[in-house]
């Protein structure tokens, strides 16, 4: 069960349509898991500084359970988040930055639950 939070200081006005949604495909493809068990989160214009400028940026946290455990994976996760976000957002790839956290499943609640038990 994949999370992806994109935190960006671009104003909502500047973000495609429909961005969530594609995000959600991207890491379904990305991480192999079904889309219909990811999770997306977009804010917007929030006040932002990345390498001590506040030139617009982006910073995506991806969180799952067994896909982002290790630097070769995340590697290879890294270059086509990379690719889906400059191309999405417009901006150079100095200006982005994803954060990958392996979750376990006893870390997730779901229908009154953990994952553990589902």
């Amino acid at each position: 069960m994949p999370f992806l939070e994109l935190d960006t200081s671009l104003p909502a006005g500047r973000l495609p349509p429909g961005l969530a949604q594609e995000l959600c495909a991207a890491a379904a493809d990305i991480l192999g898991k079904p889309a219909e068990r990811v999770n997306v989160t977009v804010r917007s214009g929030l006040p932002m500084v990345l390498g001590g400028s506040a030139e617009p940026c982006a910073q995506l946290l991806v969180s799952s359970i067994g896909v982002v455990g290790s630097a070769e994976q995340n590697q290879k996760h890294s270059a086509r988040f990379f690719d889906v976000l400059t191309a999405k957002l417009g901006l150079g790839p100095e200006r982005i930055i994803i954060r990958f956290y392996p979750l376990e499943p006893w870390q997730i609640g779901k229908n009154r639950t953990v994952m553990t038990f589902l």
